[in-house]
C-alpha cells in the first residue's frame, strides 16, 4: 500500500466582487491610457468623415461670410469668402427692416406647442397600440403607417378646406392644429414602448396604478431618448416648415421665420447680405438644441437594439 500523496495547492475562485474590481481595473487602465493620447482616439474612418464635415461646413462659412459683406461685395463674381469689410450691421438691419422678432416669437410658439403636442398625444396613442389590446389595433396600427407613404401635397387641399371651415386661416392654430400628432411619432414611441419590461408596468397594476399613472410615472421617465429624438425631429420639422404656412399665412404680422425670410427676395433685387444674416440668426436654435440633445442621441442609439 503506498503512502498518501500530498493534496495539490488549491487555488481559491476569484469572487464576483473580485471579478467587477478587476473589470473596473481594466477600463480605468483604458481610460488613463485614451486620457493620455489626449482623449482622442484615431480611427481610420476619420480619414473618411473628417473631409466630409470640411465639405458640409463650407455652406455655413459661406453664409456666415456673406452675412457680414456689403451689397456689392455679394453680387462680385468669383464670390468673395473673406469679406474685404466687416459689417455687423446687417445684423440690426435685419430687425430694423422687417419684423423679424415677430416672426421669430411666431416661430417659437408654433414650434414649441407643436413639439409639446406630439410628445402628448404620440405618446398616448403609442403605449395604446404597444400595450394595450383590443380588436383591430394591428389593422389601424397598419392605417396609421400608410399614411406616411401619402404625400403632402395630397392632402394639402383638403386639409386647408377643413381648416378653413373652423376659421383658423390667417392664424397661428392653422399651423399648430394639424401637426399636434404624426404617424411617424406614433410609430416611434410605439416601437421603443415594446422594448421596455412588461414587468415594471406589471408590478405598478398589482399595486392599483391606472394606464395613465404607468405611462406618466413609468413609462415616459425610462423613454428619454426616444421622446428626446421625437422633439428635435419634429423641432426640426416645425420651425424649416414652409409650404403650409405659405397657404395659410398672408399677413406680415402672423409670418414665421421661413415665410418672413423669403420677403427678403425682391422681384429685381435681393439683398443677400440681409437675407444671410436672417439666415445664421434663425438657425442658432437649432444648433443649440443639437448640443443639447446630442447626449441623448447616442444613448438612444445605445440602447435600442436592448429589450428586458
Amino acid at each position: 500500500m503506498t503512502s498518501s500523496s500530498v493534496p495539490a495547492a488549491r487555488v481559491p475562485a476569484q469572487e464576483p466582487g473580485e471579478k467587477k474590481g478587476a473589470e473596473r481595473g481594466n477600463r480605468a487602465n483604458s481610460r488613463r491610457q485614451r486620457e493620455s493620447s489626449g482623449g482622442f482616439l484615431f480611427s481610420p474612418w476619420h480619414l473618411v468623415l473628417i473631409p466630409i464635415a470640411l465639405v458640409m461646413l463650407v455652406p455655413m462659412v459661406w453664409m456666415l461670410a456673406t452675412s457680414l459683406e456689403t451689397l456689392n461685395e455679394t453680387r462680385h463674381f468669383p464670390p468673395i469668402i473673406f469679406p474685404h469689410t466687416l459689417r455687423p450691421a446687417n445684423y440690426s438691419d435685419v430687425l430694423t427692416q422687417a419684423p423679424f422678432a415677430r416672426w421669430f416669437v411666431n416661430t417659437m410658439i408654433v414650434t414649441v406647442v407643436t413639439v409639446v403636442g406630439n410628445l402628448l398625444f404620440c405618446s398616448l396613442a403609442g403605449y395604446a397600440f404597444a400595450r394595450i389590446k383590443f380588436f383591430g389595433r394591428e389593422i389601424v396600427f397598419v392605417m396609421i403607417l400608410a399614411t406616411l407613404m401619402i404625400p403632402f401635397q395630397v392632402v394639402m387641399i383638403p386639409t386647408f378646406i377643413i381648416v378653413k371651415d373652423l376659421g383658423m386661416i390667417n392664424t397661428l392654430y392653422a399651423l399648430i392644429v394639424p401637426n399636434l400628432a404624426g404617424a411617424f411619432g406614433i410609430f416611434l414611441l410605439r416601437q421603443f414602448f415594446r422594448t421596455l419590461p412588461v414587468e415594471l408596468e406589471e408590478a405598478a397594476r398589482i399595486d392599483g396604478a391606472s394606464r395613465l399613472s404607468v405611462l406618466f410615472k413609468i413609462v415616459l421617465p425610462l423613454s428619454g431618448p426616444a421622446l428626446a429624438t421625437l422633439a428635435v425631429i419634429t423641432f426640426l420639422w416645425t420651425w424649416n416648415d414652409f409650404l403650409w404656412p405659405l397657404i395659410t399665412i398672408y399677413t406680415p404680422n402672423n409670418m414665421t421665420l421661413q415665410l418672413g425670410l423669403a420677403t427678403f427676395e425682391g422681384t429685381h433685387q435681393t439683398s443677400f447680405n440681409l437675407l444671410m444674416a436672417a439666415n445664421v440668426m434663425s438657425m442658432l436654435p437649432v444648433l443649440l438644441l443639437f448640443f443639447l440633445a446630442q447626449r441623448y442621441f447616442i444613448r438612444g442609439i445605445a440602447t435600442s437594439g436592448l429589450k428586458g
